[in-house]
């Protein structure tokens, strides 16, 4: 019998996060696939490198692959947030809009010749994590204008927080762990992480009882499978279809079950911790979206390859939109039907 074959990746995760399922379970569905086969060894963040080291390990053949979000590499290269859905809407497309992109409309070509060519990275890449929608935010008093918020420390991240900060935010970044212990020191005076659920297990409800939704700074946001690419070409086609196949299952079917589990943890920050789930204000949200594309026309402006992928994006949702807009009801005219909103 052949013998089986493991690989060593690693997540940018704790294995506490509700994100990191995501990655045992494709570990799991590879596995089972490959009637035992093809093995992933799925370590959960700082078990072998830090979190934010997990794609130069993965390159340098440290890690034989890693589970991670684009959003992190901003550093190296601003057109990294965009491979994540990216902020401001998207040009209005959602999550399967933007998975039509990268499969049907060049977006994961790009992807990899982004890690490979701008970055000369030695990876693959593929689209495994729908970490959305994500929420605006925990505030400790109501908001209703860009004003009430001008001067206030917030935790956001990445290109984002460039957006906030542009609009009067005070900007700390910081890992998700490190956010209720700042908060209760006063360090900061509002939050945005995910929502729902993973809000829930970080206690976020023990601090504010202020809970804004939607936010437009990942409304779509989608996370990665990297793996190395000598790695990668060691495999077989069958054991690489099989990794190709676990990922899109894995978007699928764990995304379904997150965002009924973020149905739930809504239910019981209202009934049970006395949280108000509040709409985030229409004039916030536009504001939002419009310095964004101010900031992403100024990096296209200097940056070809960041122009060059959000154009595709433009290009793409440019047909799908308009198209989905004409065809699909929207989502409140039922939803208000059968669960009126309370006056």
């Amino acid at each position: 019998m052949a013998q089986t074959k493991v690989l060593k990746m690693q997540a940018t995760w704790p294995a506490s996060l509700t994100l990191y399922d995501n990655f045992t379970y494709f570990a799991e569905r590879v596995n089972k696939l490959s009637a035992g086969a093809l093995k992933i060894e799925a370590m959960p963040a700082g078990q072998v490198v830090p979190a934010f080291e997990v794609l130069d390990a993965t390159h340098k053949k440290v890690l034989d692959g890693a589970h991670a979000w684009a959003g992190y590499w901003t550093g190296k290269n601003k057109t990294a947030i965009l491979f994540t859905g990216g902020p401001g809407g998207t040009f209005g497309m959602d999550f399967m809009d933007v998975m039509g992109w990268l499969y049907h409309g060049g977006g994961l070509d790009l992807y990899n010749e982004f890690y490979q060519k701008e970055l000369k990275l030695n990876v693959v890449v593929f689209p495994i994590l729908p970490a959305g929608p994500q929420a605006f935010g925990w505030f400790k008093k109501p908001i209703q204008t860009v004003e009430d918020m001008k001067g206030m420390k917030c935790r956001q991240t990445g290109m984002a927080g460039e957006v906030w900060q542009a609009l009067g935010f005070t900007v700390v970044n910081m890992p998700g762990g490190e956010i209720i212990p700042s908060a209760q020191r006063g360090v900061i005076d509002c939050a945005e992480w995910v929502g729902g659920i993973e809000d829930l297990q970080l206690g976020f409800h023990n601090v504010w009882k202020y809970h804004y939704s939607p936010g437009l700074h990942e409304n779509v946001t989608i996370g990665e499978i990297v793996i190395n690419g000598d790695v990668w070409k060691e495999l077989s086609a069958q054991h690489q279809e099989i990794i190709k196949s676990a990922a899109n299952e894995t978007f699928l079917v764990w995304w379904t079950k997150w965002q009924r589990q973020n149905a739930d943890a809504l239910i019981e920050m209202q009934q049970k911790h006395g949280v108000q789930i509040l709409r985030t204000p229409t004039e916030i949200l536009l504001a939002f979206i419009k310095k964004w594309d101010e900031i992403a026309a100024a990096e296209g402006a200097k940056n070809p390859f960041f122009k060059k992928v959000h154009d595709s994006q433009k290009a793409y949702a440019s047909a799908v939109v308009p198209y989905k807009r004409s065809y699909f009801p929207p989502y409140s005219f039922m939803a208000n039907y059968y669960f009126p909103v309370e006056k």
